[in-house]
């Protein structure tokens, strides 16, 4: 049947596990960095010492298990295989949450707020709190299929999970993402208007003030910071949203490129003091990482970029909205912005730690944002 779900078990093979690790053994350098700083890009004595860590030391099985024992599945939509978790909460009053990770995240950023999100009890909080989560893989990510056409573009994902609710049987449900999981979070309601109760944000890019208004201190500061990002910080994008395949050549073929072409962004999108590891254990960043290199997506990921990358903005939903503003983000919107991209945005909090990966970096902050605001819409 092509509506069937099948439960999914990692098991990558040894092979794939020692190909990885002679690779990374045989890496060609290139010569320092001539700053003391990031500046130029990830230092060669971090990438040097990640990759002599994940060469001997790392253990996949590690995450492998964590994957297995939450509920991985598969489930063809439009004619594509689609990789999922779907952990559902022992509390009957449970409410469906949609989880979309986005770039260069994946599923396994949400492992540290499954739990609590699905158990809360368990975890501190109380039962009316609960959510039953559904965290799917994007088209080209981690263990979901590679798109073999063009025409995957984010209104196209937007479809599709709204298809992937229902198949797993929430007729209600709320959707959360950052990156691009938000651009595809923004589009759900309008996709399935009679089923989505709402969505929480923490980025909006499509949200600025009108050209020629006059700007309060704080919106200049928040302007003048989205122009310094446009001008250092957007290379990434420009490569991957005109010649993505020609990037992943290089990422196809090299772990090392691979983990620093995400890694320094996990220093630059976080708020992590400087340096990555202030926030992230060395074995949670190669996590995310190996969910591009076992399946071979650098370039399949980038693509997402040349499919959605100049989408126009979104029409206003009408489903109730929650923005929550995390400091380290790549663009600080100010309210009055996201309330012109979203009428209907009744929650909103500015908060005190956090950056682009909040959910892996403050859980316990990602989680209560969550509650707040999918209180006021069960």
């Amino acid at each position: 049947m092509a509506d069937q779900i099948e439960p999914f078990e990692l098991g990558v093979s040894e092979q794939a596990l020692e190909d990885l690790r002679s690779r990374l053994r045989g890496t060609r350098w290139p010569e320092p960095e001539t700053v003391e700083d990031w500046s130029q890009g990830i230092p060669l004595t971090y990438v040097r010492e990640v990759c002599d860590y994940w060469a001997e030391d790392y253990d996949w099985r590690a995450v492998e298990g964590r994957l297995n024992q939450l509920g991985q599945f598969r489930t063809t939509i439009d004619d594509l295989g689609f990789h999922f978790l779907h952990a559902r909460s022992p509390e009957p009053d449970a409410f469906p949450l949609l989880l979309t990770h986005g770039w260069p995240g994946s599923v396994v950023e949400f492992l540290k707020v499954i739990g609590p999100l699905t158990d809360p009890v368990a975890h501190g909080g109380k039962a009316e709190d609960a959510f039953h989560v559904v965290c799917p893989s994007l088209p080209g990510y981690g263990f979901s299929d590679k798109p073999s056409a063009s025409g995957w573009t984010i209104e196209r994902i937007a479809t599709a999970w709204s298809e992937l609710m229902g198949r797993v049987g929430y007729d209600r449900y709320g959707a959360q993402g950052g990156d691009w999981g938000a651009a595809v979070t923004g589009l759900i309601p309008q996709a399935d208007p009679d089923h989505c109760a709402g969505i929480h944000l923490t980025l909006a890019l499509s949200a600025r003030p009108e050209p020629g208004e006059e700007l309060t201190d704080a919106e200049q500061r928040s302007w003048s910071a989205r122009d310094q990002f446009i001008r250092t910080g957007r290379g990434y994008s420009s490569q991957q949203s005109t010649r993505p395949q020609t990037l992943g050549y290089g990422l196809a073929d090299s772990p090392s490129g691979q983990a620093a072409w995400i890694l320094e962004k996990f220093q630059a999108w976080s708020d992590c003091d400087g340096h990555p590891e202030n926030v992230f254990s060395r074995d949670e960043l190669l996590d995310n990482v190996m969910c591009y290199w076992l399946p071979n997506a650098g370039a399949s990921s980038a693509r997402l970029y040349w499919e959605s990358f100049r989408r126009p903005a979104p029409e206003p939903v009408s489903v109730p909205v929650g923005y929550s503003r995390f400091p380290k983000e790549l663009i600080l919107p100010e309210r009055r912005w996201v309330e012109a991209v979203y009428p209907t945005l009744q929650y909103w909090n500015e908060l005190d730690r956090g950056g682009h990966f909040a959910a892996m970096e403050q859980p316990d902050l990602f989680v209560g944002e969550l509650r707040a605001f999918f209180a006021q819409i069960r």
